[in-house]
């Protein structure tokens, strides 16, 4: 599985838990100020993705009624009637990269925070919790 494909299972989780939590339940949910920007960022790659999804069939089905061939009809050069067509679907789809782009960056951060988090955790003392039995000062310092 692709990183993208991650990361998108992970925003469909994400917002499912949302969904679940703030409308089935009624209690408020606490969504930290990076997940709503992964959040804005998703929704507005779901906006073109929509829209390409919509114009791909359109441009499929005006292909197959004319009979070009895929190589001649996808090819604004060659197909000036349906040129401006293809051109926003190349739009489309880069906006889309552009958008899974930020997506991307923001799991590859949330990531790299967790593993921070991991390693400081394992990094810790082990004789943290143990009980002193050296005497202690008044002031908290050992006398040794």
């Amino acid at each position: 599985m692709s990183f993208s494909q991650e990361l998108y299972r992970d925003f469909a989780i994400l917002i499912g838990q949302f969904l679940k939590e703030e409308f089935q339940v009624g209690g408020i949910v606490e969504i930290s100020a990076s997940d709503r920007d992964l959040i804005a960022v998703m929704r507005r790659y779901f906006a073109p993705q929509a829209e390409l999804e919509s114009l791909k069939a359109q441009l499929e089905a005006a292909r197959q009624a004319a009979g070009e061939a895929i190589g001649v009809f996808y090819d604004p050069r060659q197909n000036a009637e349906h040129a401006a067509d293809l051109q926003r679907s190349h739009s489309l789809r880069e906006e889309m990269a552009s958008l899974m782009q930020r997506a991307e960056a923001w799991g590859r951060a949330a990531s790299g925070a967790d593993e921070h988090d991991r390693s400081a955790a394992e990094a810790e003392p082990e004789n943290r919790g143990r009980l002193r039995t050296e005497p202690m000062l008044s002031s908290g310092r050992s006398y040794a």
